[in-house]
């Protein structure tokens, strides 16, 4: 069984930046596909990101394009989401998920495991 804890959130400005962890234990790391999803407020869960078993495959949400960076150390069993140019659009309770398989996939059912969460709150 995998378990993932997720770090990193907090209050933030408009413009600032986050870099969200999300540390892996129980399962073989280097094997799983990773993705972040996201839950706002009175609203759906959604993906934001993914990054294939390797790292050599990214992709992201188009309102996290050229935002954010998705990344990985298999080393240490950790991936990491870094957030720039925060909106407030971006507050959400930010989630980290694991899959069985080590493709791109942006669908939660395409992912086993998941974290707690982690609260982002963008606010001026």
């Amino acid at each position: 069984q995998v378990q993932l804890v997720e770090s990193g959130g907090g209050l933030v400005h408009p413009g600032a930046s986050l870099r969200l962890s999300c540390a892996a234990s129980g399962g073989t790391f280097s094997n799983s596909a990773m993705g972040w999803f996201r839950q706002a407020p009175g609203k759906e869960r959604e993906f934001v990101a993914t990054i294939n078993s390797s790292g050599s495959g990214t992709d992201y949400v188009d309102s996290a394009k050229g935002r954010f960076t998705i990344s990985r150390d298999n080393a240490v069993n950790t991936v990491y989401l870094q957030m720039n140019s925060l909106k407030p659009e971006d507050t959400a309770v930010y989630y980290c998920a694991a899959s069985r398989y080590s493709g791109i996939y942006y669908l939660q059912k395409q992912y086993d495991f998941w974290g707690q969460g982690t609260q982002v709150t963008v606010s001026s």
